[in-house]
């Protein structure tokens, strides 16, 4: 499908620019600025239901009650409604678009599932209309909607979680991985890799008739307008034993214009952790490289030049220059998780296990006591949403925070960009722009489409 040019860094701040005024607002529903909560289990709501927005709201319910939940798709919505039911006793509320729910006074956080090119504008305005807002991972489609979030979030003191659970979950492996590195269990360390898995690309993928229980217009939302593409039922399970769906619901990490590919999906988790273990949670790399890749369309100026395919990246290795001379390798091939080297010895961890020398001498030399407490910042919470509901009532940040989140995700994104144009960039952290680049700084911001601009 056809990508939108970029935008130009000058709209985009003039965009931003024209925000200002709405700093001297407060939110117009729901809890004053900074007010705790007065009930134990605070009320949600859910935009985008299918898959991982079933997930955290399944999590949830222990801890909150949902009051309504959003879908463009009537039988997503219709099919979760009646889960939300059975597992609260009450029937939630459900609706098509997400600002029904953004008007309620009685609704204190929403959680956010929708595709990637939707998370800016619904988490900005849901802020601005006093909700705390839990964001599935990648928060951001660009670079430059990640410093919109932050304004907002300073701006309204909202409590604001990214869904990088692997801060929380997982049995608190990537935790007691970062006390070894914290320990000087490898030493000194030089480099981390990413192995975050490759994708097949697709065969020609065919206009069809929109299915009836999907709003397509509204789920492209800030996209740009295009047709709905879909390949045959018998065509599904191409690739590698994974399904092969249409660009709705399933597929958009494997388009531009949605989304970044496993860069900024699995990116988003194993990046992520390394950053956190390596301290650069405030600061960024110097240098991105794409060493080799391999895109499944051809490109002109950064934009692919066929629209009836996947356009992602589907095997790379990328080169990030860290601080203190750390290499960062990010990797389609290779085990999914992430090996840390240094110069006493090495370790590697995912979701599964912590293997490694490092980690067999803890048999005879325990991390000493706290040390998974200490990288948690305390005692670590049952798991990702009873964090955020803990920064609700304390109106203190969660553990994953926006800003170190969007450090990280430069990362990701950069790599994209790098791969898009075929080349070298070169990178300043403190003005966060591209330096020497006036092409590639194009590639930092996205016009929304006319009609989904963000409601300030």
């Amino acid at each position: 499908m056809p990508t939108s040019r970029p935008t130009s860094r000058r709209g985009f701040l003039k965009g931003v620019a024209a925000t200002g005024a709405a700093s001297l607002l407060l939110p117009s529903s729901g809890r004053a600025l900074g007010k705790e909560l007065s009930n134990d289990r605070p009320v949600f709501a859910t935009i985008g239901l299918r898959n991982q927005g079933w997930t955290i709201t399944n999590k949830s319910f222990d801890f909150a009650d949902f009051a309504a939940l959003v879908d463009v798709d009537s039988k997503v919505l219709g099919d979760n409604v009646e889960k939300t039911e059975k597992k609260q006793g009450k029937k939630p509320e459900s609706f098509k678009d997400y600002r029904k729910i953004l008007e309620r006074k009685d609704i204190d956080a929403v959680m956010i599932a929708t595709p990637d090119h939707w998370h800016t504008k619904i988490a900005v305005e849901a802020m601005l209309a006093g909700k705390d807002v839990y964001c599935e991972k990648p928060l951001t489609l660009t670079i430059d909607e990640g410093k919109l979030i932050e304004k907002i979030v300073k701006q309204t003191g909202r409590v604001f979680q990214v869904g990088t659970m692997q801060r929380t979950e997982s049995e608190q492996r990537f935790l007691k991985a970062i006390a070894l590195v914290r320990d000087g269990r490898i030493g000194t360390v030089k480099r981390v890799t990413c192995g975050i898995d490759g994708m097949d690309p697709s065969p020609v993928i065919p206009t069809v008739a929109v299915p009836e229980q999907i709003d397509w217009d509204f789920w492209l939302g800030p996209a740009p307008k295009v047709a709905y593409r879909a390949l045959p039922e018998e065509r599904k399970g191409y690739g590698g034993g994974v399904p092969l769906y249409s660009n709705c619901h399933y597929s958009f990490r494997n388009w531009h214009e949605y989304s970044g590919g496993r860069l900024t999906d699995w990116g988003a988790h194993h990046v992520d952790i390394a950053c956190w273990a390596l301290g650069a949670t405030e600061t960024g790399p110097s240098k991105i490289t794409p060493v080799e890749f391999k895109l499944p369309v051809e490109y002109k100026d950064g934009n692919p030049t066929v629209d009836d395919q996947y356009n992602v990246a589907t095997q790379f290795t990328i080169r990030v220059a860290m601080p203190n001379d750390v290499e960062m390798l990010i990797k389609s091939e290779g085990d999914n998780g992430i090996l840390f080297e240094g110069t006493e010895g090495r370790f590697f961890v995912n979701r599964g296990k912590l293997t490694g020398k490092p980690v067999e001498d803890l048999k005879d030399k325990p991390l000493p006591e706290g040390a998974v407490e200490k990288v948690y910042g305390g005692p670590v919470s049952k798991n990702h949403t009873a964090n955020f509901i803990e920064g609700m009532k304390s109106r203190k940040q969660p553990i994953s925070d926006v800003w170190s989140h969007n450090r990280m995700l430069e990362i990701c994104h950069l790599s994209n960009i790098a791969m898009r144009l075929g080349r070298e960039l070169n990178w300043d952290s403190v003005k966060r722009e591209i330096i020497g680049d006036v092409q590639a700084n194009t590639f930092l911001a996205r016009e929304n489409r006319k009609g989904f601009e963000i409601e300030m």
